[in-house]
């Protein structure tokens, strides 16, 4: 922030803005009078923020006036929120107090601003204070975001909204502080929409991500969906064509919105699936939104099968990508039927059908799930969410874990996405995805749990260990001799399941941890190294504890084993560049001339990530003050490991040519081979040495010209 004069331009711009959302606004509120507290609001921030500057040289009023439009826009907030939301920076920014907010605009307004004040306060805090205090803040901080989503859930949506705009405008942020608010929006935000169900600032947040994290992937992505648009714009009207004549035969009420996959949802598939950009096959989706009238949610969910089952004699389509979340909706209270179609051009297209309810919650989240909900619209997705609602503050209150791991288990519970399997008499149970029998055992009951020694999945005797899917029908056997056994800490996945083993176990406690000594004194005898403070902290780091006991009992019970012994002893083993600064990540490999995030150790050697890196992005949203920027680096007397994966049509010489083309032409060495062929087709990866990014491109687009090559993509090594 910065003070100077404002101008008359600015004046102009500041009504202009105001007027905006005004209108906005007065769409709304329900009264004048709530109309005018909104102008109020305004005017009070307005005077606070006068003759302030956010770093864009911009009114800082204009800033919290753009998150009252998102509040309003693209969440669907009312009057309160929208008049907290002008408010938000007034008394983290000027000299009001919370208690000038009260008396201005009442207790729930100021309570509001109170919960936005202390986010705030907290993240921006980060860098001025020691790393002790930074880890405790940063995980208070999404402490006091969860809580609010029972206390009262438009603070999150309040700050959501915020940081939104925050992204929108962070091109002028310096670079290391740009990194810092990408990493914590990838981390903490974007899961915390997706959970929230604000699908459009998700997927906003993420497209803003990446075109900073990953600048030359995201260009190229746009550039290429542009193409394809400008290709298939026609027919894609040509495929809604028959739709629209078919469901105005049928007497409906709807409309019909073309929608492109974003760039990152692209490039995640790409990089998840290893698939190149023709290997997208929802690029295209069209949304049919119906109106039911007034009829029972029956007979609302059961029009979107009517028209389904009108789009089957339509199109052909694939069977493995039909989605039902009508059934069995989202924990975030998602519902929609989704289908993938082949057009009668031959490319597949995404159709998703909702009712305008089932629309609103999927663009308005949570918002909107509750206005329905206190409308008197209760639906059968109201226990997930509740559900979940209560997970979150079981986690919040969790005493068996320290302020970072606190921060992974609520993030990873975040990203975590739901399945729905059924008990012996049918009823309909959520658990996490990748969750085990013996997991659902101790969902049911701790005592099931205890006593499991077996399951039927599907009426087929299983063990405990079997994962498993959408609409399993579970039956757990127990034995009143049933015990927990410490293996089972090997394939639990559920926190509820792990804690309650552990927990057992805690009896034993003392012979357990001495136990874990002994293995953790003999794994480094057998490394060659000596037992030490500094490597006691690395493994505590490794592990997210404080307590040297703690770490050994969870060694002794396995949970730390002997690859977490190699992970942390590589870490202490790296190898580093030339300068003697830096180190580059073995987890995601950067090559020169890619964008790069760093972090500085307390030996103060500088270790590099890919800015897109998620062991990166987790770090940067704990330890924000550690971010430093990492040059450019020309190195030409190094050579760097990287893999690319190839596909194509078999053919006599072809290895020859791949080999010749990268040795003799490109002049890079070949570390390691492995193409395989079968029924004319191959397909493999060739790892070898380069000297940086623009390196590796020329010698994939050098393999892209030999024929026969299909597809070759970057993979991780």
């Amino acid at each position: 922030m910065s003070f100077s004069k404002f101008s008359i331009k600015d004046y102009a711009l500041i009504r202009r803005k105001w007027l905006a959302l005004e209108e906005m606004a007065r769409g709304r509120c329900h009264s004048e009078e709530e109309l005018e507290v909104v102008w109020k609001a305004f005017d009070f921030a307005n005077r606070a923020h006068r003759h302030v500057r956010r770093r864009s040289g911009e009114p800082y009023i204009i800033h919290p006036i753009e998150v009252a439009q998102i509040v309003i826009g693209e969440i669907g907030l009312g009057y309160k929120s929208i008049s907290a939301a002008l408010l938000h920076d007034v008394v983290e920014d000027t000299a009001y107090t919370i208690e000038d907010i009260r008396t201005q605009f009442g207790d729930k307004i100021a309570t509001l601003v109170d919960g936005l004040t202390k986010i705030k306060t907290v993240l921006d805090n980060q860098d001025r204070q020691g790393n002790a205090d930074i880890e405790s803040n940063q995980a208070e901080n999404l402490k006091r975001i969860l809580l609010t989503l029972n206390d009262d859930v438009r603070v999150a949506l309040i700050k959501l909204a915020d940081r939104l705009h925050n992204c929108r405008t962070i091109e002028f942020m310096p670079e290391h502080k740009r990194d810092k608010i990408l990493s914590e929006t990838m981390f903490i935000f974007i899961p915390l929409a997706h959970r929230l169900g604000l699908y459009g600032i998700k997927t906003e947040m993420e497209n803003i991500w990446l075109r900073y994290k990953e600048p030359d992937a995201y260009n190229e992505i746009s550039e290429r969906i542009s193409r394809n648009v400008a290709l298939r714009d026609r027919e894609i009207d040509s495929f809604i064509a028959p739709i629209e004549g078919a469901l105005k035969r049928a007497d409906l009420e709807f409309e019909i919105r073309k929608r492109i996959k974003s760039p990152y949802s692209i490039w995640f598939k790409m990089r998840t699936k290893k698939v190149p950009f023709e290997e997208i096959y929802d690029l295209y989706a069209v949304r049919i939104i119906y109106d039911p009238g007034e009829v029972s949610p029956d007979k609302e969910r059961a029009l979107a099968f009517n028209i389904y089952s009108i789009l089957g004699s339509l199109y052909g389509q694939r069977q493995d990508r039909y989605r039902d979340w009508i059934s069995s909706p989202k924990s975030n209270g998602y519902e929609a039927l989704h289908c993938t179609l082949m057009s009668h051009s031959g490319f597949w297209v995404e159709v998703q059908i909702r009712s305008r309810r089932m629309n609103d919650i999927a663009e308005r989240g949570i918002a909107a799930h509750w206005a329905y909900k206190n409308n008197g619209y209760i639906s059968e997705n109201d226990s997930a969410m509740d559900s979940w609602l209560a997970k979150v503050q079981e986690i919040l209150q969790s005493k068996d874990a320290n302020t970072m791991e606190l921060l992974d288990i609520i993030h990873k519970d975040l990203v975590t996405t739901d399945i729905v399997v059924f008990t012996p008499k049918g009823q309909q149970k959520s658990i996490q995805a990748g969750a085990t029998a013996l997991d659902f055992a101790y969902l049911i009951h701790t005592h099931i749990g205890n006593r499991a020694i077996a399951a039927k999945v599907n009426m087929k005797l299983v063990p405990l260990s079997h994962v498993l899917r959408t609409g399993d029908q579970v039956e757990i056997i127990t034995a009143e001799s049933g015990r927990p056994k410490i293996e089972w800490l090997h394939f639990l996945q559920t926190r509820h399941a792990r804690n309650v083993v552990m927990d057992y176990f805690r009896s034993d406690r003392d012979n357990i941890v001495k136990r874990g000594a002994n293995i953790y004194n003999s794994l480094l005898n057998a490394a060659g190294i000596a037992p030490g403070y500094d490597v006691l902290r690395k493994f505590l780091e490794y592990a997210q504890l404080n307590d040297q006991t703690e770490l050994f009992f969870r060694i002794g019970l396995g949970i730390i084993d002997q690859k977490d012994f190699g992970n942390v002893l590589r870490s202490m083993d790296v190898n580093t560049m030339q300068n003697g600064k830096y180190v580059l990540a073995d987890c995601c490999k950067p090559l020169p001339g890619e964008p790069m995030i760093g972090f500085l150790g307390d030996d103060g050697i500088i270790i590099a990530h890919k800015k897109s890196c998620p062991v990166a992005e987790n770090l940067a949203s704990k330890h924000g003050n550690r971010l430093v920027a990492v040059p450019d680096m020309i190195i030409t007397e190094r050579e760097f490991p990287a893999r690319v994966s190839l596909r194509g049509i078999d053919r006599v010489g072809l290895l020859n040519t791949i080999t010749q083309t990268i040795s003799l032409n490109m002049g890079l060495n070949i570390q390691e081979i492995h193409l395989g062929g079968q029924d004319g087709v191959f397909e493999g990866y060739i790892q070898l040495l380069v000297r940086d990014k623009k390196g590796l491109e020329s010698m994939i687009s050098a393999l892209r010209k030999i024929d026969g090559i299909t597809e070759i993509v970057r993979t991780d090594i």
